[in-house]
C-alpha cells in the first residue's frame, strides 16, 4: 500500500475505477476530510478552497467538477472501496 498524503495535490476528476487506486491510496487523508465537511455541512466552495486547493471564484467549472467527483469516490471508499485496503491495497 502507497503512503496516505497529508496534502497532496488533485486531479480534475477523481478515479472513477472499480478498484483502488494507487491515488487513492495516496489520497486517503482527503477523502476523510470531504467526508467530514459534508457531515458538517460545509460548502462546496470552502471545501474546494481549503482542501482540494482550486479557487472557486477563479475556476467554478473546475472547483466543482474537482470536488464532486473526489466526494463521490470518497463516499465509494467509505461504502466499499475500503475492503480493498483490508486486503492489501491496489490490486495487482
Amino acid at each position: 500500500m502507497l503512503q496516505p498524503l497529508l496534502d497532496p495535490d488533485v486531479a480534475d476528476e477523481a478515479p472513477n475505477d472499480s478498484v483502488l487506486t494507487g491515488y487513492d491510496e495516496e489520497r486517503l487523508i482527503l477523502y476523510f476530510r470531504l467526508l467530514d465537511a459534508e457531515a458538517e455541512g460545509v460548502g462546496w466552495q470552502k471545501v474546494a478552497k481549503i482542501v482540494l486547493k482550486i479557487d472557486p471564484g477563479k475556476e467554478p467549472e473546475r472547483a466543482y467538477r474537482a470536488w464532486s467527483s473526489h466526494l463521490a469516490r470518497a463516499r465509494w471508499m467509505a461504502t466499499g472501496g475500503y475492503k480493498y485496503l483490508l486486503f492489501g491495497g491496489v490490486p495487482h
